[in-house]
């Protein structure tokens, strides 16, 4: 307390500074002698506590000279806030906060004093720390079924985030934000300290109903958006929605590609036996149908399902034609219907 009581009596420059931390992680606020220097444990008074101002002052940690805070300190940061005695050698006097909690964003105020001249204060920092924790992916139910009613409600809901966020809801057809009178917000801290959301749209039942709902937490730069129609619910990512209906025509088409190369590959196979039929001289019959294996051709694999896009189709056909083995492949990447299609062939006599 006497120190305290003396420091506010000593003009002092005070450094400013904003740290950033994530719910559950652990922080470093710095208080850093500025100049190079060595000091001695045994002449260092070291003092962290919460500035907030109208409120009492929490006691964080301490040291005096050779005397830990351990006993002392505000039960909500005991076993929680370190100093590294090594690095105090060293001139730095920074609290090393752990499992960061959405009461820890406070200031916090580092006093460091000298007493060998006197308890002179030689470093005030001030270290305003602000807390985060990401919202869950906001999640909408809209009306299900057939309905007389004039009014379409939708729900939307996210759960633990820090600081309290910002609701928008979104007209899909122009990405307009639908005006604030329709929707109705409760936000409430639950047993962790972070909140949780829920906002209910009502908006005029009309033959196409598109609306997303946009969470945003303003310290992190984020926004999660989940889009909803009346008749289903699809459920957004950070940067949009994970997977679009219109991507079903371009999987179709992609297959129905593969089925057409397939017919012009066994047309070029066919082409090429009777080419090369004219080009050969005749042959003993009995001694090419002797060494003649069996025709046979290769299965074509045609991608299914949501991965169907960026693979290849390769399609190999072969056998003995004219008098010759006759081998052609062909294979084609199914990202667009308008790629090259690149074919070999090969021939043994």
């Amino acid at each position: 307390m006497f120190l305290l009581l003396f420091s506010a009596l000593q003009a002092t420059d005070v450094q400013e500074k904003e740290v950033r931390a994530l719910v559950g992680s652990d922080v470093e606020l710095s208080c850093v002698f500025p100049e190079r220097h060595s000091f001695d444990l045994n002449d260092l008074y070291v003092y962290w506590q919460t500035s907030v101002v109208g409120t009492p002052k929490t006691v964080v940690t301490y040291y005096l000279s050779g005397n830990s805070s351990a006993g002392h300190e505000d039960n909500r940061y005991r076993d929680r806030a370190r100093l590294s005695l090594e690095s105090m050698k060293r001139g730095d006097f920074s609290l090393h906060l752990h499992n960061i909690t959405p009461q820890d964003e406070q200031r916090f105020n580092c006093l460091v004093f000298r007493k060998s001249l006197e308890l002179e204060k030689i470093l005030d920092v001030v270290v305003t720390l602000h807390v985060a924790a990401n919202y869950s992916m906001p999640v909408v139910r809209a009306p299900s079924g057939p309905s007389e009613n004039e009014e379409l409600t939708f729900t939307c809901t996210s759960v633990n985030g820090y600081p309290r966020p910002n609701v928008y809801w979104i007209n899909r057809t122009d990405n307009s934000l639908l005006n604030e009178t329709l929707q109705n917000n409760t936000v409430s801290l639950n047993a962790h300290g972070l909140y949780d959301v829920v906002s209910v749209l009502t908006i005029r039942r009309t033959p196409s109903v598109n609306v997303g709902c946009c969470i945003e937490n303003v310290l992190l730069h984020q926004n999660l958006t989940t889009i909803s129609t009346q008749a289903e619910t699809v459920t957004g990512t950070e940067y949009g929605i994970t997977e679009s209906q219109a991507d079903a025509p371009k999987k179709q088409g992609a297959v129905l590609s593969a089925l057409i190369v397939l017919g012009v590959v066994v047309a070029v196979a066919v082409a090429t036996g009777w080419v090369c039929r004219s080009r050969c001289p005749p042959q003993d019959p009995r001694r090419s149908w002797a060494a003649r294996p069996e025709q046979t051709f290769s299965s074509v694999s045609l991608p299914r399902g949501k991965g169907a896009r960026g693979q290849q189709v390769q399609v190999h056909v072969s056998g003995w034609l004219g008098g010759g083995f006759v081998s052609v492949g062909l294979w084609h990447e199914l990202s667009s219907m308008t790629g090259s299609w690149m074919w070999t062939f090969s021939e043994t006599r």
